[in-house]
């Protein structure tokens, strides 16, 4: 792959099914350099493969299609070139889109949306900004910029996160808006006036995500953090509120205590709710290396939380009485982590040695895998009784394919698209090698390698990188990588490898480095390494080896020149490198960096930072300016104190881009990144 292919790097999103389980609609979005954004449309797909898929939509931007209850309409979201997503409305069977939302009415843009059960209104998640703040100034030009706005009073250490900023002057609210589906399927043609403006239905000093109806569409369901103390722990519940209220009403809290909620979903029958969540501590803390789990929370029987029967677990801090169906050594936690609900359970997915593989959880907590194998489910999406489901599937040579789970008798996978095929095409993609190495107290870690093309650099021995990811409680696995495919591209030999503390390896595997790391991981990741260079299977060249990663991965590739002069080279990107200046600078510091290490000391001790007079390997830092989860203070720290004692090194900084530059950052950033790695990779680790 060559840094010039990133428009190629197409995948699927967010799949609704019709009803009927004939049709779906899927978002198909790639990195647009023209634009300068990620950019892609809706496509309407056969669920039987009978059809080839067919474009819906063509917009800069349409994401999140959700179906209607009765399939003739889809909602989604259309963003214009450098604008915030607005609710659009388009047929499914095609035609022109119709915009329900505008910038007046939500000067943030809209989440997406959920349809009510009778399909008459649709619910959504939107940022509400402050008036006077966030481009709603009015008055005079050199009135209306941010420098223009006033102080911003924090009183909670929970005030702001990577990719948003500033939370606590705009937030993110429950909106209801009414549809007027007999005007619609008469074909009557509404003016843009005469159509309903969206009704905010939550207020006040929290953000409500995660909005869902109940099983009767008189309200809605938010995860939200409303309890005393919030802002100050990790804990988020579900509330209810219903669907008729104004801004003023309180939303009633349904689920509490020590459980950060990241999903709801109501049950078909309207009996229970189904939770996507983490277990905290009794302090609302504890959170780092622990699994996201299912848990339900069983309703009073006419499905009201407020019923005689809902407050079997007061001791708990919860209105209802909440039982986790998976165990902590399944792990549902993803950046790509989902939850849907049918009327046979709820669709998940467990990240488990790099893959992230479907399963099917029943109420009773039994569970069946749907799909498994050398792939990562990252969506799905089902018809209401369960008959049929879709998935996004990402695997070795694409970002993410629509496919069928148990097309045939035997359970088969029928592939639905081929978004992913034009990058192939180039003949460029090199699979995976899997290996796994024992470490230093022979515990086996498990990785990847990833070969050069022989047809164009020869058959070896190849220079080598060594690549660590974030977290550390993540995984790499069997997606497509672009960033070790580009390199791959170039000529190098690809490591990477999941040490102690990653995720998808049970508990005890990602807990490991609590309070101790860079000990057994540090141990983990060198081991790897000479696992691979040792096999004589693999041409790598065990004298020239370069060491790169971000985030953990930052921390890991410092860290491991403080000890070694072994690598030519190391690029220590977005970094967690000094975790006492992290504990004031980041926006998971209050609570991350204790957690991760349990004490002031361990923290100086265990950070690069401590032992950067060591460092004798040329370091290339790259930091990007508004990252608020590795503050751009600990990049250029190790840059300067590099420079300080005479250690070649280069500070790249990125403007405007976040944490996830390399993710979802402006597409000509990361093709610019790719070119000054080569570059870095040229001069100190030539082909």
């Amino acid at each position: 792959m060559l840094p010039s292919d990133l428009p190629l790097l197409a995948g699927c999103s967010s799949p609704s099914l019709t009803p009927d389980g004939r049709t779906a609609v899927v978002s198909v979005t790639a990195p647009d350099l023209h634009t300068d954004e990620e950019a892609g449309d809706l496509w309407r797909v056969a669920a039987d493969g009978s059809a080839p898929p067919h474009r819906l939509t063509r917009g800069h931007r349409d994401t999140a299609p959700a179906v209607s209850p009765d399939g003739r309409w889809v909602a989604f979201l259309r963003a214009e070139p450098g604008g915030r997503p607005q609710l659009h409305l388009v047929e499914t069977a095609g035609g022109e889109p119709l915009a329900l939302t505008t910038a007046e009415q939500l000067p943030l843009g809209a989440g997406a949306p959920r349809w009510s059960p009778g399909g008459g209104a649709l619910a959504f998640c939107a940022r509400v900004p402050e008036p006077g703040r966030y481009g709603t100034a009015t008055g005079p030009a050199h009135l209306r910029g941010p420098d223009a706005e006033p102080p911003r009073l924090i009183t909670a250490p929970d005030h702001r996160v990577d990719g948003v900023g500033f939370t606590l002057d705009r937030r993110q609210h429950a909106f209801v808006l009414d549809v007027d589906r007999a005007a619609l399927d008469a074909g009557q043609r509404v003016a843009a006036p005469e159509r309903p403006a969206p009704r905010q239905v939550t207020d006040g000093d929290a953000d409500d995500t995660g909005v869902t109806w109940t099983t009767d569409g008189l309200a809605l369901l938010v995860v939200s953090a409303r309890h005393a103390g919030a802002g100050h722990d990790l804990r988020r519940g579900v509330h209810r509120v219903e669907a008729t209220a104004q801004r003023e009403r309180t939303p009633v809290p349904v689920v509490g205590g020590d459980l950060a909620v990241s999903a709801v979903a109501a049950d078909p029958d309207g009996r229970r709710l189904w939770l996507l969540a983490t277990a905290l501590d009794e302090h609302g803390l504890g959170a780092v290396a622990q699994p996201e789990s299912l848990f339900t929370a069983v309703l009073s029987p006419d499905g009201d939380p407020g019923g005689s029967g809902s407050a079997a677990r007061q001791g708990s801090g919860s209105l209802v009485d909440v039982v986790r169906l998976t165990p902590l050594d399944v792990d549902l936690g993803d950046p790509a982590a989902f939850l849907h609900v049918d009327a046979a359970g709820a669709l998940v997915a467990e990240r488990t040695r790099g893959a992230l593989r479907l399963l099917r959880v029943r109420p009773d907590g039994s569970r069946e895998v749907l799909l498994d194998g050398q792939l990562q489910v990252t969506a799905a999406a089902s018809t209401p009784d369960g008959s049929t489901v879709v998935a996004v599937v990402a695997d070795p040579g694409s970002r993410g394919e629509l496919v069928r789970v148990g097309a045939d008798d035997d359970g088969g996978v029928l592939r639905l698209t081929d978004v992913g095929g034009p990058l192939r095409a180039t003949g460029r993609l090199r699979p995976l090698v899997e290996v796994e190495h024992p470490s230093r107290d022979g515990y086996p870690v498990h990785g990847w390698v990833v070969l050069p093309d022989e047809a164009r650099h020869g058959t070896g021995p190849h220079p080598v990188l060594l690549m660590v990811h974030g977290g550390p409680h993540a995984q790499y696995g069997w997606a497509l990588f672009d960033e070790a495919q580009v390199a791959a591209g170039a000529g190098y030999a690809v490591v990477m490898g999941n040490p102690r503390g990653s995720a998808g390896y049970g508990l005890a595997h990602g807990r490991a480095v609590l309070g101790a790391l860079g000990t057994v991981d540090a141990d983990d990741v060198e081991a790897l390494l000479d696992g691979v260079l040792a096999d004589a299977s693999l041409p790598l060249d065990r004298e020239r080896v370069g060491v790169v990663g971000g985030s953990y991965g930052g921390y890991m590739t410092a860290l491991l020149t403080t000890r070694t002069q072994r690598f030519a080279a190391a690029v220590v990107e977005r970094g967690y490198l000094d975790a006492t200046s992290f504990v004031g600078s980041a926006d998971i510091g209050w609570f991350f960096a204790d957690q991760l290490h349990g004490s002031p000391e361990a923290m100086r001790e265990q950070s690069p930072m401590t032992h950067v007079a060591s460092v004798r390997t040329p370091t290339l830092v790259i930091h990007s300016e508004q990252d608020w989860r590795c503050p751009v203070e600990q990049g250029q720290r190790w840059w300067t104190a590099l420079r300080r004692q005479g250690v070649e090194s280069e500070l790249l900084l990125f403007p405007g881009e976040g944490h996830e530059l390399t993710r979802s950052g402006r597409p000509s950033h990361r093709t610019a990144r790719f070119e000054h790695l080569q570059r870095w990779w040229d001069r100190h680790l030539p082909v």
